[in-house]
Parts: structure tokens; C-alpha cells; sequence
């Protein structure tokens, strides 16, 4: 029996010894535990070495994918050949079957065999001759690192950690910059203040001040090349009159020291946003169609890299960027972000206020697909990214048109403006709101009611009883009693008319009236308390 060996190094023929001691599975292992145990069983007949690592990894992925490489073909073809009544031991069934169908081959693949394999593995160095550990454990590290990168199918063109770093870097030459042109300003301003009003523009602001210098040189400077004639008049007849104070060479030479600093880092900066662009165009092409490309690379930056964001579902490339809002709103449980980074693709920038939130969510949508076909395609091309964008165009347009067209009975029709007609209404202020205390309650409501009642006439005085009549006025008084608390609220309601402030004096008639009725009040009450007696 033959056994074919595979590894990294190349494919080695082995001669089986002893076959009986192969049958028993449970103790071979104690065959291999050292090499002059192992060379008793198996004999090395043949190696084939591989010549480089392009080799290698040619026969590793045919072996992975179940084919037969040009170098095993021809291993087999010049050994085993030879030998056609042995039979060939093999790790992996499927390949077995190609080489039976292709090489007319007798293969074997048993428990018998993996056991067999894994007594080989362990005793290889003293199996395969010739071959250094040193040189096998590098040829297998080789392999391992060139086999990954065909499995995940890796490009120098596709690495996306350029745009991370890229973008980074962006950002940061952004805030130096404005930093140093505001302190270039701030100082330079002290000279010749009048000169930041005129010059709006930084760079220009900053080579200027590099040819003048002290502003006495602005006569005899040519600024043309920098600046409109216009604006160099104004400069020109600004330094004439200028409020500046003096400063002294050692001030204009740090100055002028610190205007080349912006002006190479504005350089550098336009330089690496063209490589910026560049690099975006060859890894997602379609991202930056949709997004463009300082947005697309702040997305890729966010989630760590291209392939993370491809995980990332449409809703949360929508937000990304605004987690912190997000959470804030979860938390309070108000309403949550609608947009994040891709608030700033142009887009969403050009639509009006109540539709960003329609654009941003369509253009998530579509950006996701973009990020989807540009990290896994194979040969990604622009073209799908062009056609979804002019899709969101279109319903960018319907969205807009939508407000000022109506459906009317015989189809869209454009809604008809009515000519404006100013109209002044003259509002008066409602002091009914300015007091906070509450309305008044029911039972002073209630009490109103029965005051606009008809009076009860009084009673007629009456003379003493004998005891006998005594019990029979019993219920009467009860009546009295009874008929008595609408009079005790009258009085309160009466009493409460003559402490509020009285415009206009009573008539002297009313006054008298209101002592005779106290008058016939008291004769009651001495009544009722001679007949409780």
C-alpha cells in the first residue's frame, strides 16, 4: 500500500511496511511515538518539492477545491503509475474519486488511514528527509498567509485603512489650519488691521502678507498676481491711513515664518484630498457616486472599515454618527435622529426641510446596496451607483413638485395661486387670562340661584299661647327652623353688598326698610324662645 501525504513543503509518496499493524486503529498510535518506530512501518519512496510559494498555494486551493493540481498529476503519474496493483491511501475522499475517475487508481480512505495520517504528521521531520525543520515551519507560514488572502480574495487596491488614516488626516490638517490662519490674523492685525477687513480669502490673506511684509512696502509691491485691481487699490490706499501700531523686523520675519506654514499645509492639504478622491473612486466607487467621497470615507472611518459597514443595515447607516442623540432621545423617549453623517451628502443638502428626512432614509437605502456591491463584488463598477442616484433624483423632484401641484378630476393639474390681499386685524387684549385662581365653586353658584328666589314674606308677629295651643305650634316652629338657613344666607349675601364700596348713596327709603324687617327678625326670635320656654 502507497500513501499520498500532503504538505506545505511538497507531496511525499510513502511505502507501507507492515500493513497488519495499520488494521488495528486503537494501538498504531504507539507505533509512531518515535521515528525508529515510525520507519519500521512506513518507507519515504518519493518526494516532490515545491519550487516557490506561487506553487504551493496553486496545489493547496486545487487539494481545497477536490481537484488534482499539475504537480500531484505528475507525482502520480511517475510513481504510482508504476506500481497500479497497490493501492493509494488518501486524507480526502472527494479526491479520491477524481483521481479513480481520471488516473484509473484504487484509493483508500478509512478510520484505518486518518490514524495512519496523524502518526505520519507527528514523525514528519524524521519521515522526509532532506527537508530542515527551520525551512518546513517558513514554508508552512508562507502558505497559511498566501491561502488566506486567496480565501478572502485580498487586493492591495482594496485596502480601505488608507481612506481611515486618509480622512483622519483631514480632519486634523482642517483644525491646524484654522488655528494657524487665526492666530496669523490676530497677530499680523496689529500692524495692519485694516487689511483682514479687505482680504477675505486665508490663502490669499497669507501670501499677501508674505510679499508685503511691513505695510510701508505696499507702494512699491506688486500684488496683482494675488489680487484683483480693485481690491489692491483699497489695500494699496489702506495702508496709507492705517491705524496700525509699529512693530519690529524680528515680529514680520516669525509672521511671514508662519504664513509659509499655511500655505504648505494648504497645499498639502488640496494634495492629499485628491488622493483622497482617488483611492475612494477605486475601492467604493459606488459610495461615492451616491454620497460622495468625504462622506462615504467618514462612513467607512466610522464603522472601522468596508467590510463592517456592509454589516451594517440601511437604518443604521441612516444614523451613523448620531448615536448620541439617539440614545439621548431613547432615553427621554422623545422623537429619534433622522439622519447623521449623511446629512451632508448633497442630496440631502439640497432638499427642503420637511423632506430630509424622506431623501436621507431613500438614500441610506440605496447607499447600502452601493456598500454591499462595492465590498463583495468581485469587479465593482460605477454604473449602479449612477443609476440608483438619478432614481433618488427623480423622486427628489416629485417630492418638491408634490407642494405645488394638486390632483384634481381630470388629473394632475398645477394648483392655482391666489393673488395676496393684505389684511389687518386689529386684536384686543383678552384680560380674562390673567387671573389664576379658579372659577367660582358650585355651591356659591347655588347659593346665587336660591338669592334670586322670591323673598319669603315674614311672618306675623304672634301673641303668647296657652300651654295647650304649645303643642300644636310645636310643628310650625320646626318650619320656622327649617325655612331659616335661606334667610341666614340672604343676610350673609346682604351683608356682603354693604361692604363692597357703593358708588352712588342709597335712597334713604331702602335704608329704613331694612330696620323694620331686623325689627320683625328679633320679635321672632323672642317668640320662638318664649315658646321653648
Amino acid at each position: 500500500m502507497l500513501v499520498l501525504f500532503e504538505t506545505a513543503a511538497g507531496y511525499a509518496i510513502f511505502k507501507v511496511l507492515d500493513e497488519q499493524k495499520i488494521q488495528e486503529v486503537d494501538s498504531l498510535w504507539k507505533e509512531f511515538e518515535t521515528p525508529e518506530k515510525a520507519n519500521k512501518i512506513v518507507k519515504l519512496k518519493h518526494f516532490e518539492k515545491f519550487q516557490d510559494t506561487t506553487e504551493a498555494l496553486a496545489a493547496a486551493t486545487a487539494l481545497v477545491e477536490g481537484k488534482i493540481g499539475k504537480t500531484l498529476k505528475k507525482v502520480l503519474k511517475k510513481v504510482v503509475a508504476k506500481e497500479a496493483h497497490e493501492q493509494l491511501a488518501i486524507t480526502d475522499a472527494k479526491l479520491g474519486g477524481v483521481i479513480k475517475d481520471k488516473l484509473n487508481l484504487s484509493c483508500v480512505h478509512s478510520p484505518a488511514v486518518a490514524e495512519l495520517m496523524r502518526g505520519i504528521r507527528t514523525q514528519m521531520e524524521g519521515l522526509i528527509t532532506g527537508l530542515p525543520p527551520r525551512e518546513i515551519s517558513a514554508m508552512s507560514l508562507g502558505l497559511a498567509h498566501s491561502l488566506s488572502r486567496y480565501k478572502l480574495k485580498f487586493s492591495p487596491d482594496k485596502v480601505d485603512t488608507m481612506i481611515v488614516q486618509a480622512i483622519s488626516l483631514l480632519d486634523d490638517l482642517d483644525k491646524e489650519l484654522n488655528n494657524y490662519i487665526m492666530r496669523c490674523r490676530e497677530w499680523y492685525g496689529w500692524h495692519f488691521p485694516e487689511l483682514g477687513k479687505i482680504i477675505t480669502d486665508n490663502l490669499a490673506y497669507c501670501k499677501s502678507v508674505r510679499k508685503l511684509g511691513d505695510r510701508t512696502n505696499v507702494a512699491t509691491s506688486d500684488l496683482s498676481e494675488l489680487l484683483p485691481e480693485e481690491v489692491e487699490a483699497e489695500v494699496k490706499l489702506a495702508a496709507e491711513i492705517s491705524m496700525g501700531t509699529e512693530v519690529s523686523e524680528q515680529d514680520i520675519g516669525n509672521i511671514m515664518h508662519l504664513c509659509d506654514q499655511v500655505i504648505e499645509i494648504t497645499e498639502y492639504r488640496s494634495q492629499l484630498y485628491d488622493y483622497l478622491k482617488n483611492r475612494m473612486m477605486a475601492i467604493a466607487p459606488n459610495l461615492t457616486v451616491m454620497v460622495g467621497e468625504l462622506v462615504g470615507a467618514r462612513l467607512i472611518s466610522h464603522a472601522g472599515s468596508l467590510l463592517n459597514l456592509a454589516k451594517h443595515p440601511a437604518s443604521t447607516v441612516q444614523i451613523l454618527g448620531a448615536e448620541k442623540a439617539l440614545f439621548r432621545a431613547l432615553k427621554t423617549r422623545r422623537d429619534t435622529p433622522k439622519y447623521g453623517l449623511i446629512y451632508h451628502a448633497s442630496l440631502v443638502g439640497q432638499t427642503t426641510a420637511k423632506n430630509k428626512g424622506k431623501i436621507s432614509r431613500m438614500l441610506a437605502a440605496k447607499a447600502a446596496l452601493a456598500i454591499r456591491y462595492d465590498a463583495l463584488a468581485e469587479d465593482a463598477t460605477a454604473e449602479m451607483g449612477v443609476e440608483n442616484r438619478a432614481k433618488l433624483e427623480a423622486r427628489l423632484r416629485h417630492l418638491e413638485e408634490k407642494g405645488i401641484r394638486r390632483i384634481s378630476g381630470t388629473g394632475k393639474a398645477t394648483a392655482r395661486a391666489d393673488k395676496y390681499q393684505h389684511k389687518s386685524d386689529v386684536r384686543v387684549y383678552d384680560p380674562s387670562g390673567d387671573s389664576t385662581l379658579p372659577s367660582g365653586s358650585k355651591k356659591r353658584k347655588f347659593e346665587e340661584l336660591e338669592a334670586e328666589e322670591p323673598e319669603v314674606q315674614p311672618a306675623e308677629t304672634k301673641t303668647k299661647k296657652p300651654k295647650k295651643e304649645a303643642a300644636a305650634a310645636e310643628p310650625e316652629a320646626v318650619e320656622e327652623e327649617v325655612e331659616e338657613p335661606p334667610k341666614k344666607k340672604k343676610k350673609k349675601k346682604e351683608k356682603k353688598q354693604e361692604a363692597e364700596p357703593v358708588e352712588e348713596a342709597e335712597p334713604m327709603e331702602e335704608v329704613a326698610e331694612e330696620t323694620t324687617e331686623k325689627k320683625k327678625k328679633k320679635k321672632k326670635k323672642k317668640v320662638k324662645e318664649e315658646e321653648e320656654d
